[in-house]
């Protein structure tokens, strides 16, 4: 079975610490979510991986194999960033062509089906695209490049509406259809939330969390209803976070989720969703 291992990597650039002590693992065949605000050391990581930066200290390793500036490795993934490293006079149709030099596996019928789904202009250069249509672009690469890991850095970037609904769902059918490991770091919680597999949640450079998305909702749950009835009912419960709106209040409590006959009538439960998990953890809390 394929994995990436990332051991104890750190990184300073001057007075910061981007990351520290890193230690991680990216298995075969899952959807991975590197989740975290701006600045938290997401994309450093990322650019480790892939030996666009290196690292002050630690291991990397894909099926124990040194993966630093080795060719064979990084021939194995695919990375999505805003960074631009195609020459400024290269066309979109023309990087299609030249893909094969460096991805073997890539597919140019896929590639040009995707284009054509996105209405990605093919004859316009890559520098000439403007923010969308150049994540786009990115985007179509990876899918068609057939690569066994998939490192998507805030991969809606510039993206409408549209267009990130398309992302989402070309995410899950092209996992279906060839299976491979994709690691999604953005900072957009909710709009992952429904794909990912398996959570990494990183602070201030730091692993804090690192488990399969339903095990860390396991712990907590919602209710709302009338705020008076609610407040009531909240007295001695562990609240994580609370919101009124008009005369009804909606909290995200710490713990077991209550049977529906647990509780007073008029008040409903639900189970927390991922973003209001984030979100606690940022704000310092800790769900138990």
């Amino acid at each position: 079975m394929s994995k990436i291992n990332v051991k104890n990597i750190s990184k300073r650039f001057g007075s910061t610490q981007a990351l520290d002590n890193v230690s991680i693992e990216f298995g075969e065949n899952k959807i991975y979510g590197l989740l975290g605000n701006n600045g938290a050391g997401k994309s450093t990581l990322l650019k480790i991986i892939t030996s666009r930066i290196f690292a002050d200290s630690g291991e990397l390793t894909l099926d124990g194999m040194n993966m630093v500036d080795n060719d064979k490795a990084l021939g194995q993934m695919y990375m999505l960033s805003e960074d631009n490293y195609y020459p400024e006079s290269m066309k979109v149709n023309e990087a299609f062509m030249r893909a094969e030099m460096f991805y073997p596996n890539f597919d140019s019928d896929v590639a040009l089906e995707l284009a054509g789904r996105f209405n990605l202009p093919m004859k316009k250069k890559i520098t000439a695209l403007s923010t969308g249509y150049t994540t786009i672009f990115k985007i179509v690469m990876a899918f068609a490049s057939n690569a066994p890991f998939l490192l998507l850095d805030e991969p809606v970037l510039g993206l409408d509406a549209q267009h990130r609904d398309i992302f989402y769902k070309l995410v899950i059918e092209r996992y279906a259809a060839s299976p491979c490991t994709m690691v999604i770091s953005t900072h957009l919680i909710a709009e992952v939330a429904g794909i990912i597999e398996h959570c990494m949640i990183i602070k201030d450079g730091r692993i804090i969390k690192d488990a399969p998305a339903e095990e860390l909702l396991q712990n907590g749950y919602t209710i709302s209803g009338p705020t008076a009835l609610l407040d009531e009912y909240l007295v001695g419960k562990e609240v994580l976070s609370s919101s009124n709106l008009g005369g009804l209040k909606t909290a995200a409590i710490g713990g077991r989720m209550p049977n529906t006959d647990e509780l007073p009538a008029g008040i409903e439960v639900g189970k927390m969703n991922l973003q209001e998990y984030f979100i606690q953890l940022m704000n310092g809390g800790e769900v138990q």
